[in-house]
């Protein structure tokens, strides 16, 4: 096995009773016997932030897909379910951590809306969140988005740092630094997954927090803080998605790919193993997991190589991880199958009125969560300012789904590649709106039209 402390690869049986590890560095007969030799055995990675419905699955068939690849415990955040549809999405976690066999933690959503300019489904003020405290799977208040609102002392902000101070407060302030930082972590913030380069990152580090390095199917920073991921600074690191589908997930991984990757770019194994684990068990409080030792929690992974990190074995709480466990789980009754209310469009909704100078566009970073924002001059016919397929310039629409006010805005977006035709969503982080992105105002209202009689997707 891997010994996260020392860093050697120990010869040794390892003996499970129930859910523990109790016995290793040694030989040992048990009455069950599997025979891994050539194999490494290493603690269960957990993944320490991600939003589950973003990976467009439930929980029972993430705890399915994922669980194989030797994550044994998620730290999620229902962030998006409860932007649409309130407690009831938070309950419908809390319900399906309770029979999945990975040993899924929920954070309570903290910032339901996201933001006051844009509409949102729910709105969850403290007072709806603390009925859900001393629930077994709850560590904590999830990422606190509203940094502006912590900063500048907003009440509704303070309240719920206030009611969980003490407790797990999970971060998320991008760019953050200097001054403004110190006060977001004054607050009693200890955790964040949005540093996009290894400067910010030590910064934060330095400051006390625990960086969550972050590589899913959208953010992709494993690479950029790469510079961080030593021996020294592995205690006060974690890996994360923030969401990887399901497609990436049957192609690359999951957290198994992160590692791998890592240490293909020379990372030190001893570094991405602990943050994948020990490391990120500490960061959470949860002190049952994280090393293979004696009184520990006996979440495994048997891989073939340490670079390679292919588990071929995996151990939950105890058990074998088979189709037959899988098997034992009871389902939970699915809930917000008919919460698009989306009134319907047509072409004339898209139009943006002609203006004399330049009109901004959102800029896309590939690769990034962050936009840029631009301006260019647009041509125009008649009365209306259309799109320039030149510059990679088209339309994009964000529509209310909720059905609270009907809202409709316009406006323009670079870097989609987009030549023709329309592409729709409901699945936008963090209001979960409809937004669609098109060449063709037609093809726009035929797409986001549609996803009203699909009960949403893409």
């Amino acid at each position: 096995f891997f010994d996260l402390v020392t860093g050697e690869l120990v010869a040794s049986d390892i003996a499970i009773s129930g859910d523990r590890i109790v016995g290793t560095c040694g030989t040992y007969a048990g009455k069950t016997e599997i025979d891994v030799a050539g194999k490494i055995v290493v603690p269960g990675f957990i993944d320490t932030h991600l939003h589950i419905e973003s990976s467009l699955v439930t929980p029972h068939e993430f705890d399915r897909c994922v669980l194989p690849y030797g994550v044994t415990t998620a730290i999620c955040d229902p962030h998006e379910i409860a932007n649409v549809i309130g407690t009831e999405g938070i309950q419908f976690f809390l319900d399906s951590s309770l029979e999945t066999i990975m040993d899924i933690r929920v954070q309570l959503s903290s910032c339901v809306p996201a933001t006051h300019l844009e509409t949102a489904g729910a709105d969850l003020a403290i007072d709806k969140l603390l009925p859900f405290r001393d629930h077994p799977k709850v560590i904590g208040l999830a990422e606190f988005m509203n940094f502006p609102g912590v900063i500048h002392k907003d009440p509704v902000c303070l309240a719920k740092l206030d009611a969980f101070y003490g407790d797990h407060i999970d971060g998320h302030a991008p760019l953050l630094r200097g001054l403004d930082l110190n006060g977001y972590l004054s607050a009693g913030i200890r955790t964040e997954h949005e540093s996009t380069t290894a400067e910010e990152a030590l910064e934060k580090i330095r400051k006390g927090m625990h960086i969550l390095v972050r590589e899913g199917s959208v953010s992709k920073d494993l690479h950029a803080l790469m510079p961080i991921i030593t021996e020294r600074l592995s205690p006060f690191l974690a890996l994360c998605t923030d969401d990887r589908n399901p497609l990436d997930i049957a192609e690359q991984g999951h957290l198994d790919y992160m590692i791998r990757t890592a240490i293909a770019h020379g990372v030190e194994p001893l570094a991405i193993y602990r943050a994948a684990s020990i490391s990120a068990a500490r960061a959470f409080g949860l002190r049952d997991r994280g090393l293979v030792a004696p009184g520990w929690r006996a979440d495994l992974a048997v891989i073939d190589s340490l670079e390679n990190c292919k588990a071929e074995i995996v151990f939950s709480a105890g058990r074998r991880v088979t189709d037959a466990l899988f098997a034992t789980r009871n389902p939970v009754a699915p809930v917000g199958l008919d919460s698009v209310k989306a009134r319907k469009v047509e072409a004339a909704h898209f139009g943006v009125p002609a203006t004399e100078g330049e009109t901004p566009v959102i800029g896309v970073m590939p690769g990034k969560i962050i936009t840029e924002h631009r301006r260019y001059e647009l041509p125009s016919s008649g009365n209306q300012t259309g799109v320039d397929l030149s510059r990679d310039i088209i339309k994009v629409a964000v529509i209310e789904r909720h059905g609270r006010n009907g809202n409709h805005a316009n406006g323009f977006v670079q870097g989609f590649g987009l030549k023709k035709g329309a592409i729709a969503s409901t699945v936008g982080h963090d209001s979960h709106n409809i937004c669609v992105v098109g060449v063709d105002e037609d093809d726009m209202a035929l797409a986001a039209n549609r996803l009203g009689e699909i009960k949403g997707g893409f």
